[in-house]
């Protein structure tokens, strides 16, 4: 990360030894969040036969976790702008302490349910924070690679949700897991709580002068910006398919159309999350190249989003011949529409970037629920139908790639009829 400046303190671009020590205070609470958003895809097997779990219960169960995160996006964007980064996570991660250990003692479907909607609330704020405290405390360019970053940190987790998990469910079983996430969520508290710096005097100054007064309050001003509404169909259909997809669908396709056993899948779910790890590493090396050689982030999702539908299209005609392989294409070719987080920010002044990112956190992840959910439901009707099991999640996967198709051509014609913003050159 490049960073200039001689500021400390959060009134200004940090120093780079100190924005580190942020990015890595911040990235193991993310760590975390993301290994608990992802475990559902792995355990989905051994909770439907524990407590006799249908598809859409499935599908509703991982949403459950997007439904408590997205109830939460509204008041963290505005306490986000008001009392910082810090305070806010660690008044937030406290709730996944206590989610965590609600799912560890559920006894039926509504106990799960709860931890997972508690869970979702309780870290709603590890990628939103950090990404608020960014718009502040570091230059353009530096906040696309931090950005990227965060995101293979939570890649990361996702990878750990797969095979480690797998392999310790018959040593431990699921419910001392969650135990575990709750010790190492509270730890992370601590390490923000010593490592993170306040919004400070400087900070609070800044958002309560001119720059306060020149933007309106409230949301209505993000809402009805021309970027914001070219961006929200992407971000529900494309991000939140993505997620989606990587942290649930990906696993039942491939043991119930592609045939892969519990290991085999969590096995793939694995390299699926290597491969997202990869990319985002490589996003982050790689962003301030293009910048510099005009690939904005809008020039890079019109060209790079096609892929993932034509991916997607490959998936649903080949059918048990898709695997874990063509699942890590799925999402790697999706990762394009990870440019519009920073992209987003940075098209509002500060005063407002912690209600910009949450906006559109909240859009992603109703997208991320609605997916979800909607995607247990069409192949539970189509199953109603007629249909067996395979050509079932292919027609429903159809359904989303129209979907997905619509919000890339809103984005397209959207982008000739306004003037919009566009991410900084360095």
């Amino acid at each position: 990360m490049t960073m200039s400046g001689s500021g400390s303190g959060s009134g200004g671009v940090l120093p780079r030894r100190a924005a580190v020590i942020v990015f890595l205070a911040f990235a193991f609470a993310y760590f975390l969040s993301a290994l608990v958003r992802a475990v559902t895809a792995t355990l989905a097997p051994t909770l439907a036969q524990e407590f006799s779990l249908h598809a859409r219960d499935l599908g509703l169960l991982a949403g459950g976790y997007f439904l408590g995160f997205s109830a939460t996006q509204l008041p963290l964007g505005t306490w986000l702008d008001r009392h910082g980064p810090k305070k806010v996570a660690l008044g937030f991660l406290g709730v996944a302490v206590v989610g965590s250990l609600v799912f560890s003692a559920a006894t039926g479907f509504s106990g799960l349910l709860a931890g997972r909607v508690l869970c979702g609330a309780g870290v709603s704020a590890c990628l939103m924070a950090p990404l608020t405290g960014y718009r502040r405390w570091l230059e353009p360019v530096a906040q696309m690679r931090a950005n990227s970053w965060m995101l293979m940190t939570g890649s990361l987790g996702m990878v750990a949700s797969t095979l480690p998990v797998q392999w310790a469910l018959p040593l431990v079983g699921w419910r001392p897991l969650f135990w575990g996430l709750a010790v190492l969520i509270a730890v992370s508290m601590v390490v923000i709580a010593l490592w993170v710096p306040g919004w400070g005097p400087a900070g609070r100054a800044q958002a309560e002068s001119g720059a306060a007064e020149a933007v309106p309050q409230g949301y209505g001003v993000v809402w009805r910006h021309p970027y914001f509404q070219r961006l929200a169909p992407l971000g529900f259909f494309c991000y939140g398919g993505m997620v989606a997809m990587q942290t649930l669908w990906a696993g039942p396709w491939m043991q119930r159309v592609a045939g892969y056993t519990a290991l085999e899948s969590a096995t793939g779910l694995f390299w699926i999350n290597v491969s997202m790890l990869c990319t985002f590493w490589t996003w982050g090396m790689v962003n301030p190249w293009l910048l510099r050689k005009g690939f904005g982030a809008d020039r890079l999702m019109a060209m790079g989003l096609p892929l993932c539908s034509v991916v997607l299209l490959g998936i649903i005609l080949a059918g048990p011949q898709a695997g874990g392989g063509a699942w890590a294409l799925f999402c790697v070719s999706c990762t394009f529409v990870s440019l519009s987080q920073p992209a987003v920010a940075m098209a509002f002044p500060q005063a407002l970037a912690g209600r910009a990112l949450s906006a559109y956190n909240l859009v992603i992840f109703v997208g991320v629920f609605v997916v979800q959910w909607g995607i247990g439901l069409a192949v539970d009707a189509f199953a109603a139908a007629g249909l067996a099991t395979v050509p079932a999640f292919q027609a429903a996967m159809a359904v989303y790639l129209a979907c997905n198709a619509g919000a890339y051509a809103w984005f397209l014609l959207r982008g000739r009829r306004h003037n919009v913003l566009t991410t900084p050159t360095p």
